[in-house]
């Protein structure tokens, strides 16, 4: 009988969780910036307000999980050539997002950005795949 865990073993972990490491800390530092300028700018706050306000804030809030959904899939094309993408290898890629983003979220950090909830999991789902859609087989 085959084993369906066996083929976990050959995916390239450190690759992916070195790519989520990398999406964390953009994510982070675009966090620390909004949340200066929400600090620093009244205009500024005023327009943060205005743009997470009730109808658009959860267009807003789905948008950037896809972002970083595609930003994950980016920058393991981009920098991890080597490594061969499937529709398994971008499965173990939303599971080290959603890990290292879960950790991100345990950290006393401003998180004006991203709030991993299971709204933004979905998105980065569907961003992980949308960008990776010529890797399906």
């Amino acid at each position: 009988m085959r084993d369906p865990l066996r083929s976990l073993k050959f995916l390239p972990w450190r690759s992916l969780l070195q790519v989520a490491l990398l999406v964390a800390v953009i994510v982070i530092v675009l966090d620390f910036l909004l949340a200066l300028g929400y600090i620093q700018s009244n205009v500024f706050q005023r327009l943060l307000m205005l743009v997470y306000a009730p109808p658009l804030g959860i267009i807003i809030s789905l948008a950037i999980s896809l972002g970083i959904g595609a930003l994950g899939v980016y920058l393991l094309e981009r920098y991890y050539r080597l490594v061969s993408i499937n529709t398994g290898s971008l499965w173990a890629l939303v599971l080290c997002l959603a890990v290292i983003l879960f950790l991100k979220s345990l950290l006393p950090l401003p998180a004006v950005l991203f709030n991993l909830n299971q709204a933004t999991l979905i998105g980065i789902i569907i961003g992980v795949f949308w960008k990776g859609r010529p890797y399906w087989r």
